[in-house]
């Protein structure tokens, strides 16, 4: 069984760098991404950047800005060097400024290069000394025609490093640091939402299976299917609609994830702050798995149930619930627990439109809005992290199913 894992582990990597590239191809190559959006903003003057399809205009600005541009956002490279540049198997630019020959450029740190006619750079402050880990090449001329260099310094930074590079959308924040920011306010409702929704599920569908064909089976099947009809955020917003607002009954605060004085209530004045935020979006957040889990839970208890085995052990004298609750649960709980690797992906990484609804500052809310303000960075982060996870949940579950059900070997 090692072996098989270890296999698995070894299928992750081409099915990420599958994954990956696709997403990667289909963004980059999307309308409207950050390069168009920039240049729609310098034609306005500077306005408010806006989402557009297309170069259409750009013979409207200098050669040399535009190459700048595509410079800045990576776009000056084919696509598939900036995907290995992004996952950080080929050095990326580090640094970079244009030159002139002769004249200093302050590279930060307080610290000053120069190029010198015989194309060596050099310490501005000290000529002698030669910058080793710097290169050059020729760059575009600027708007008086004067010959440009570029000086600029490389290294192996991407993905595989740990670096997703920094946000286009929030200017001076890396994509990390966005990421961590949020994560525990999505982990917190997933963990949650995972934990209520195995417990709820798995005593209805338990209640459902031993009341089969009752009154209750038929009005419980008939409410679980209609719930799982309604998108999850859509029920969100009708619930907000009715219990958060003076039309109907404002018992509930109006979305976030918080209240604004949080941290100067007391202890269990904070506890039950979070709980009152917690009701709504947690009602959403389970309302999709609902359906599927209750009936998976139901049907495959009634199979246990109709076994030989079964029937052996009521034939023995075995108290009813002895039967149902030792034996006929040990193997009808087998698809729920192996269930739980694929589910861990989307309770973790959070809903994009229910956090959007309620107005919460998770993963998914990050990540929609990047979306649509075509901030790649955040984007392609979620993606390897969404990935990552599934692949990872996938392993889980395979694993859960060999430890509860004794009759599974992996080879």
């Amino acid at each position: 069984m090692f072996d098989y894992f270890i296999r698995r582990l070894l299928l992750t990597i081409p099915t990420f760098i599958g994954c990956t590239i696709v997403v990667f191809t289909i963004v980059t190559l999307a309308p409207g991404g950050p390069l168009e959006q920039q240049i729609q903003a310098l034609k306005k003057g500077g306005g408010e950047t806006g989402g557009g399809g297309g170069l259409a205009g750009e013979q409207t600005l200098p050669p040399q800005a535009l190459e700048d541009l595509k410079e800045f956002y990576g776009f000056d490279k084919p696509i598939w060097k900036q995907y290995i540049i992004w996952l950080g198997v080929w050095q990326r630019d580090a640094e970079s400024f244009k030159v002139e020959l002769n004249k200093r450029r302050l590279v930060g740190g307080g610290h000053s290069l120069m190029l010198t006619n015989d194309f060596k750079i050099v310490d501005a402050d000290n000529p002698s000394e030669i910058a080793k880990d710097w290169k050059w090449e020729e760059a575009a001329p600027d708007a008086q025609g004067n010959k440009r260099y570029r000086i600029y310094r490389t290294e192996f930074s991407g993905v595989l490093t740990g670096n997703f590079g920094k946000s286009y959308k929030y200017p001076g924040k890396t994509v990390m640091e966005l990421i961590v920011d949020r994560m525990p306010i999505s982990t917190q409702f997933g963990i949650v939402g995972l934990i209520l929704s195995y417990t709820l599920c798995v005593y209805l569908g338990i209640q459902k299976a031993l009341r089969h064909n009752s009154v209750f089976d038929f009005v419980s099947s008939t409410l679980v299917f209609v719930a799982y009809s309604i998108p999850g955020w859509a029920f969100g917003a009708v619930l907000l609609v009715i219990l958060c607002t003076q039309t109907f009954f404002p018992i509930l605060p109006l979305g976030g994830f918080e209240s604004i004085d949080y941290s100067d209530l007391p202890f269990f004045d904070k506890i039950w702050d979070r709980v009152i935020h917690f009701v709504l979006p947690l009602t959403a957040y389970t309302l999709g798995g609902f359906a599927s889990l209750t009936m998976l839970m139901k049907n495959s208890l009634l199979d246990n149930l109709s076994q030989d085995y079964i029937r052996t052990a009521f034939a023995k004298g075995i108290r009813e619930q002895r039967v149902i609750w030792l034996h006929a649960m040990r193997n009808s709980i087998i698809p729920i627990v192996t269930n739980i690797g694929y589910l861990i992906g989307v309770f973790v990484a959070g809903s994009y439109l229910i956090e959007r609804v309620f107005n919460i500052d998770g993963i998914g809310k990050l990540t929609f809005d990047s979306a649509v303000a075509r901030d790649y960075p955040i984007v392609f982060a979620f993606t390897v992290i969404s990935v990552i996870i599934t692949l990872m949940g996938s392993i889980i579950s395979d694993l859960i199913l060999s430890l509860t059900d004794p009759r599974i070997r992996f080879k």
